[in-house]
């Protein structure tokens, strides 16, 4: 069992760098702003994130319960909808679609 100090020690390096590697985005985006990168980035990222993380999700749920897709399918048509018709509010739209999704799955 390592000494107390040494435990000490480890965590006191863990938290400045956790600390560290938090702020340092923060400090250099201030910079950064105004580059077209970053502004690409903006825009592009979360849109992304949501198409990677809807593909993955699909997939998983439609080889682990066959004869679903087409209700998948239609959530993301009421996820899409909803999220233009409600001025693109990200939570609200994948909430309601996940629960079109569960709806459909469980009454049919």
């Amino acid at each position: 069992m390592p000494s107390t100090s040494y435990l000490l020690g480890v965590l006191a390096l863990v938290f400045s760098l956790t600390l560290a590697l938090r702020a340092v985005p923060f400090a250099v985006l201030r910079t950064l702003r105004g580059s077209v990168i970053v502004q690409r980035l903006a825009v592009w990222m979360p849109v992304g994130i949501m198409a990677i993380l809807a593909v993955t999700s699909l997939r998983s749920t439609v080889v682990a319960v066959p004869g679903t897709l087409h209700w998948a399918l239609l959530a993301v048509a009421v996820t899409v909808g909803v999220h233009l018709a409600a001025g693109r509010r990200t939570i609200l739209s994948v909430g309601i679609g996940t629960a079109v999704y569960v709806v459909l799955v469980n009454a049919w």
